[in-house]
């Protein structure tokens, strides 16, 4: 199947992408719904076009997402923009470390590290209910910009959970509640997807068509999400977040064990 070609295919690839736009906008991991359709509907194709495809589908949507909590909620860009510019910056070296790390040696510590942040979330029935910021000045300045260099170079070299990973983050390390993590990891998420994009657009790894399509499906799913996670808070955004991460785990166990 031709990758310009507008397939009959293409018809399942919008509701994937208004679906993907709602899980993003809530807690992340959209692209455990939208890549896989794109790969179904194109199988010919090079992944790296439908990788780059993704990005520019789910940018738009996060960007819109990311519009809406910035209006509803108070964001804490003092963490925010440290974290999202090293993001940016760390997503091109993780980029790089494709041709000299094998990725397949990653996937058992992620699916640990997903198990870990599912059971500690389960087991404390308080995480992320209250929004008590735990870092300020250099302090905070610095582990910001650790965040967002770790989690920028996890997304440039590898990607699938990168959103659970960061709310997690915002939670646990800087004491967001769950609604304010997810609204700052989509700032991150943000910054990641258009490092990428810098690199997938130039070298022509879209389809502009069916880009432009999914980015308008994901906008839509995105504005559902979101005001769905702003009207019912905290308490809604970590249970989408402890289905999104037991996908997550139900993926890479696969990929590890059974793939």
């Amino acid at each position: 199947m031709s990758p310009d070609a507008w397939p009959a295919a293409v018809l399942f690839l919008l509701p994937a992408a208004f679906l993907a736009g709602w899980v993003d906008a809530v807690v992340g991991g959209g692209g455990l719904i939208q890549i896989p359709a794109l790969f179904a509907a194109y199988p010919n194709a090079s992944p790296a076009t439908l990788f780059g495809t993704n990005k520019c589908a789910s940018v738009v949507g996060t960007a819109n997402a990311t519009w809406r909590y910035a209006r509803r909620v108070a964001m804490p860009w003092r963490t925010i923009v440290p974290a999202a510019l090293a993001a940016f910056a760390f997503s091109y070296a993780g980029a790089a470390a494709v041709a000299w790390l094998p990725k397949a040696a990653l996937r058992p510590l992620i699916l640990l590290l997903l198990i870990l942040a599912a059971a500690y979330t389960l087991a404390r029935k308080d995480f992320g209910q209250l929004h008590r910021p735990a870092h300020t000045g250099h302090r905070e300045l610095a582990f910001a910009s650790l965040l967002g260099a770790v989690i920028g170079f996890y997304d440039g070299f590898f990607g699938p959970g990168t959103g659970s990973f960061l709310i997690f983050l915002f939670v646990r390390w800087f004491g967001f509640d769950f609604l304010h993590a997810s609204a700052a990891a989509k700032v991150v998420n943000v910054a990641t997807n258009l490092a990428a994009l810098a690199y997938f657009v130039p070298n022509g790894y879209w389809l502009p068509g069916l880009a432009l399509a999914m980015a308008a499906c994901n906008v839509a799913g995105s504005v559902a999400g979101t005001r769905l996670a702003l009207k019912h808070g905290s308490a809604f955004v970590r249970r989408v977040f402890l289905v999104v991460v037991g996908l997550l785990i139900a993926r890479f166990a696969w990929d590890t064990f059974g793939g």
